[in-house]
Formats: structure tokens, C-alpha cells, sequence
């Protein structure tokens, strides 16, 4: 039988993995968590239950309601890991400001954070520990030994696989850590009710989770392949994926480039058999729109997701994740406007908004907008108008001005600057999520993020290969595999292509998807001030762990 999370966390409560309570950060070190009951397996379906709360802790805030969080912050979405982690992967960048001015958001959009406290730092570094400790403690209470005590034999090879899952989870939160804090604690299941974990430097943490990962993809492996779990289950693709990532990155991580090894990995997953959405199912008429509409695990763009964060109005919610991209960028005007602008007019009751809520934060530096091809574009075109023409232009371009002046830009006055509609409260067949629709929940997105897609994979292939070939892409799959990108966005393929032109089109395609300040900083373009690269351990883990120390350039002096 096929699981879907969705429904296995909607059906009651999520099997407690953990007693305690992160409301207060003083509690940390983060290694410490009580002991799973062992009541709690009682079935096959409560392991994967188990299985399925370490798959949503992205999204999930706590094991209640949305609204409340299990760590000490006010607003609960606020605390989400997913969020926080593509807002410090986009807002220190040129792709993403904010103009709310909470606490958090300037110092980290203006690269002048510090050890002081900060919410977005906060959130990503404990629930990445938070998370590698749930995957932990799933490991220790499914091994053979407790199976066979617990009578649970019977379905053991359905738990191996359940265990693999595990292990790529944690292999994901550790790589938050190893890209975000560089030398972090280092969990392992031995750590749960015992010592602190010790510190990992950067690069042996890069080699553990090669070695991990390389184990899920051994012949053998338990890892179940594309097609064997139900979406959006990790499969060989996502651990590949993973890698991929890694090898593009290494130089960075380990100080020695993997150009070959990105190459091969993302190819190995293109050969899986993930498909480039290029047919609209709906009345969009534009595919590429469809990735990120709220019903994007229906329409057929998850045919491209390699592993993809769920999200659901009614049986997955969450105020952070693509909630937060749907709703953040437009007041209500704006967001009524664009359902004109756009030609949905649909009738029904209640509130009618393309993004659910209307936050009216979030915009781009018309700088960055101006990477995008867009045609006859027009500033104080009115209210009615995007600012462009949106047919005659890259399809990947979702942007609106607002009717406003080209009045000097400022990343803390949203009057300036584009706004964004990538991530929308519309289905592919124009439904506007309103207030009649069920449950009274039309403000939470049912939009999943694709953390892996495919066209990662193409752009990855086509880099690595222009990185070992004097900065020109030569080897004509790679350039196909761009061709079929720029011909779904409606724009043509230049003659040649190089690395800094790779950069812009990894700009165009993955705009706001958390992968901005990883690109920037490979290409050397990210900070004058190279600690920024990576962000500080906690001073709250550091008074309570002697094991670590805080990164340089965060101190005066660097013990190593």
C-alpha cells in the first residue's frame, strides 16, 4: 500500500517523537530529547507515522495548530525551518528584500548580522539540530533488535526502507548545517541522552554526508527508487539531487572542486526518468506558472519535483513556506488587481485575492528584474497594468510595479521596487482560493516547494561542464538541456553560453526558491567580508555546549 504524508498526518495526531519543549531556547544544548515511548510502535502505520513527522518538519511549527510554535517566538510561522531557510538564502542577496523592519529582517538583508540574537538564524539552527534529532531517534527505535522484541518482524524490510528515508532526512538537515553554520555540532544517535555532540568542521561534515549519502545509493540500498513511494517521499533521485547540490558546491564547502562529480550525479538523476513540465493543464496556458499553484501536486508539475516540501490548506498547514510566498508580496489591492490583470474572473462568494492574504512586504531590486527579458516595460503604467508585456515576454517572469514611478529604489519602502507573484492562491483551472472555501482556510497555501527540481539538474550538468572547459558550455547534451528551458519559457537559446550567463539563467529559474546566496557565493559574488559566507553558531548552544566555538570572523579570536 501507498502512503501519502498528507493523509497519514491528517488522520490524528502525529506520533509523538519527543517530550520536550523548545519553547525556551535556554534549554539548549539541542541534543537532549526523552525517550520515545515504546507504546508509540505498535504497527507498520506508526512507524510511518514516525517517518512522516521527520518528512514535515519543514513545514510544521509544532505537533499542535499552525498558529503555535514549539520554540519562543511570537508569531509561529515566523519559526518555520522552511521559511527562514529561503529567507537566508534570498534576503542578503539582490533577488529579495523586505520592508517590515521586524528585528530579524534588516540585519540579515543589509549582511550586518551578528552573534546577537537573530529569529531567522535561530529557527534554521534549531530545527536543523531539532530535526536531526527526531531522524536519530527514529533510527534507534527501528532497529532490528527493537523490531524483533516489539513482534514487528513481519514488515521489517518495509521499516528498512522507512530507516533509509530517515537517513536522507538527516543527511538534508545536516547539509543545512554544514551550508549555513560551516562547523556545527555534529548529532549522532549516541548523543540522544548523553554527551554533547562535538563540533564538525565544515569539510569533514561535507565528507560524512557523501558517505551517507553514496550508502543510500549503493546497490542493495533500501532506499526506495522513483516510483516505489508515494509523493513526495525521498527516493534515490532526492539523495542524488542532494549530491549533486554538494559536488557544484564543494569547492566552497572543502576548498576542492567536484566539477566531474556534479556533473555525473546530475546526470544520473536526469536518466531517472523526471520529466520537464511542458504542457498547461489548465487555462494558464503557461506550464512553467503551473510549479508553484496551489494545485501543483495535481496539475502535473510535480512530474519534475525530485523532492518537494508538502503543503495543504486542510491536512498540512503552515503559515510559513509557500503561505508566506503567496501572501507576502501584495496588499489587497494589489493582489485583487492582478485577478483583473490576469483575466480569472471567477464567480464566486467571499474574498478574492491571488495570494490568499495580503502581507505587503516582500519585493525585488529592479536591478535583478532586469536579468529577465522583458518587453516594453513601463513604469506608472497604472494600477491595471503589470508594467510589462507579459506575452511577449520570458515566461519565468512573474512581476508588477504596481502603477508606480521608477522613483529611486529603497529595500525598506515596498512603494519601490517590483513585487513578485511567482507563488500564487490559484489553481490551474482558475479557482481563486476565497473565504467560501473549505473550512474557512482559503489564507494557507496547498502549493508544495520543490526544494530538487529537474531543471536544477540540467543547469548544474551545464555549469559543471562549462567549469571544466575554459567557462564555455561545449558538451551539446547540456546545451539541449538548456534549450528545452529557454524554450519553455518562450525565449531563445544564445550561441554561446558561459558561466556568468549560466548565472543569470539560474536567476530566472529559480527565483525565490532558496538558492541565491549558495550561487552568488560560488561565483565569488556574494560579500566583500568572506565570514558572511557563513552565518554564527548560537551563543545560547555555545554557553551550553564546550564542545563548540563560534566561527571566525564572529570573534576577535579563533581557537582552532
Amino acid at each position: 500500500m501507498k502512503y501519502t504524508f498528507k493523509n497519514i498526518l491528517a488522520a490524528g495526531a502525529v506520533i509523538a517523537l519527543t517530550a520536550s519543549c523548545l519553547g525556551d531556547l535556554n534549554t539548549l544544548p539541542l541534543n537532549e530529547t526523552d525517550f520515545t515511548s515504546e507504546r508509540a510502535y505498535v504497527d507498520e502505520e506508526s512507524y510511518l507515522k514516525g517517518l512522516a513527522y521527520i518528512n514535515a518538519y519543514w513545514s510544521f511549527v509544532s505537533q499542535g495548530d499552525p498558529g503555535s510554535s514549539d520554540l519562543n517566538f511570537s508569531d509561529a510561522g515566523q519559526s518555520e525551518l522552511l521559511r527562514q531557510y529561503t529567507l537566508l538564502n534570498e534576503l542578503p542577496t539582490d533577488s529579495f528584500d523586505c520592508s517590515w523592519g521586524d528585528a530579524y529582517i534588516n540585519p540579515i538583508q543589509n549582511q550586518t548580522w551578528s552573534t546577537s540574537d537573530n529569529g531567522a538564524i535561530t529557527a534554521v539552527y534549531t530545527r536543523a539540530l531539532k530535526g536531526i534529532t527526531l531522524a536519530n531517534e527514529f533510527l534507534l527505535q527501528t532497529t532490528e533488535d527493537k523490531l524483533a522484541a516489539r513482534g514487528h518482524m513481519g514488515f521489517a524490510d518495509k521499516v528498512a526502507g522507512f530507516r533509509a528515508e530517515a537517513r536522507f532526512h538527516r543527511a538534508m538537515f545536516n547539509f543545512v548545517l554544514m551550508d549555513m553554520f560551516g562547523n556545527p555540532p555534529y548529532a549522532l544517535p549516541e548523543n540522544i541522552g548523553g554527551a554533547a555532540p562535538k563540533r564538525i568542521k565544515r569539510a569533514d561534515l561535507f565528507k560524512a554526508i557523501e558517505e551517507e549519502c553514496l550508502d543510500l545509493l549503493a546497490e542493495g540500498s533500501a532506499m526506495p527508487k522513483k516510483g516505489e513511494v508515494a509523493y513526495p517521499r525521498p527516493t534515490q533521485g532526492s539523495v542524488a539531487a542532494l549530491l549533486t547540490r554538494m559536488y557544484l558546491n564543494a569547492e566552497v564547502y572543502t576548498g576542492t572542486a567536484r566539477w566531474q562529480d556534479a556533473k555525473t550525479y546530475a546526470k544520473k538523476v536526469i536518466d531517472m526518468g523526471y520529466t520537464l513540465h511542458t504542457i498547461a493543464s489548465g487555462i494558464t496556458r503557461n506550464p512553467y506558472q503551473e510549479l508553484f499553484m496551489d494545485d501543483n501536486t495535481t496539475n502535473g508539475a510535480n512530474e519534475e519535483f525530485i523532492f518537494a516540501i508538502e503543503y495543504d490548506a486542510i491536512k498540512a498547514q503552515s503559515w510559513g513556506g509557500t503561505t508566506t510566498l503567496c501572501s507576502a508580496a501584495f496588499n489587497e489591492a494589489m493582489a485583487k488587481n492582478l485577478l483583473a490583470i490576469l483575466g480569472i474572473d471567477e464567480e464566486t462568494a467571499g474574498t478574492k485575492l491571488a495570494h490568499g492574504d495580503a502581507w505587503n512586504g516582500y519585493h525585488i531590486d529592479p536591478e535583478y528584474v532586469k536579468i529577465f527579458d522583458l518587453k516594453d516595460v513601463v513604469w506608472d503604467g497604472g494600477e491595471n497594468k503589470l508594467g510589462y508585456n507579459i506575452t511577449e515576454s520570458d515566461k519565468r517572469a512573474f512581476f508588477y510595479n504596481g502603477g508606480q514611478t521608477e522613483a529611486p529604489y529603497d529595500k525598506t519602502d515596498n512603494s519601490t521596487g517590483w513585487r513578485c507573484w511567482k507563488w500564487m492562491g490559484i489553481a490551474s483551472n482558475g479557482h481563486v482560493r476565497n473565504s467560501s472555501d473549505a473550512e474557512g482556510l482559503y489564507k494557507l497555501s496547498s502549493s508544495d516547494f520543490a526544494f530538487f527540481r529537474l531543471p536544477e539538474m540540467y543547469l548544474a550538468y551545464a555549469e559543471a561542464d562549462a567549469r571544466m572547459n575554459g567557462g564555455v558550455v561545449t558538451d551539446t547534451e547540456a546545451i539541449a538541456y538548456i534549450k528545452a528551458l529557454r524554450d519553455r519559457a518562450g525565449v531563445d537559446t544564445p550561441s554561446s553560453i558561459t558561466l556568468n550567463w549560466l548565472l543569470d539563467e539560474r536567476g530566472r529559474e529559480f527565483l525565490w526558491e532558496g538558492q541565491r546566496r549558495q550561487d552568488l557565493i560560488r561565483y565569488g559574488k556574494f560579500t566583500t567580508e568572506k565570514f558572511r559566507e557563513i552565518y554564527p553558531i548560537l551563543t545560547s548552544d555555545l554557553n551550553a555546549n564546550d564542545n563548540l566555538h563560534q566561527n571566525d570572523g564572529y570573534t576577535t579570536t579563533e581557537e582552532e
